[in-house]
């Protein structure tokens, strides 16, 4: 009896003891509506960016809306105005490490984000609910805000025809999440926490 009750509780320490020693992996993206393969078929479909710091992969999920000659920022999405940074589903950062984004200090986990839009300059908000759709982004939305911080916008000289997110290192813990949009371009920096 007290042999079995030995070895249950080996058991359930080394299971306990794997869990915390495995490294959290990225999520897969979260989809409100639909499967992989509808979210595919879809006019703004998902897109995936990888994040790597200190060997680790972080992963950004979003809806590429393409911008169909149409003015987006200050027309499409005016200022004043939140908007998802994406289309569909909330824009959602995965870290498996602590991190800060923009100078908001992150423990693992998932994470959405969005933007109140200016001209010439964004407030970035940090949000603690990454599975939802994307709008709206009212008191119930911001109330799960973790943190903010601004960023200046770039205006670039080709246009952008659909939403792109890609990453650009700076070496082993930083880079930054580059965001390319018709003519604007916004950095966010992403620097790894804790090596």
């Amino acid at each position: 009896m007290r042999t079995g009750k030995t070895l249950r509780n080996s058991f359930l320490f080394l299971t306990l003891l794997g869990a915390v020693a495995a490294p959290i992996q990225a999520q897969e993206c979260f989809l409100a509506r639909g499967d992989m393969a509808a979210a595919a078929e879809r006019p703004s479909p998902l897109g995936e960016t990888t994040i790597t710091l200190g060997g680790e992969e972080a992963k950004l999920c979003y809806g590429r809306p393409s911008a169909k000659g149409r003015t987006i920022f200050g027309g499409l999405q005016p200022f004043g105005q939140s908007w998802r940074m994406g289309a569909n589903e909330a824009t959602a950062l995965h870290l498996p490490f602590a991190a800060e984004v923009g100078g908001v200090r992150l423990e693992p986990g998932s994470y959405s984000l969005y933007a109140m839009l200016d001209e010439g300059e964004w407030e970035i908000f940090v949000n603690g609910n990454s599975e939802r759709w994307g709008v709206p982004i009212n008191d119930e939305i911001k109330a799960d805000d973790i943190g903010h911080f601004t960023r200046t916008t770039e205006v670039m000289d080709e246009a952008v025809e659909q939403l792109t997110f890609r990453w650009d290192s700076h070496g082993e813990t930083e880079g930054h999440l580059v965001m390319e949009w018709e003519r604007t371009r916004v950095e966010i920096p992403i620097h790894k926490v804790g090596m």
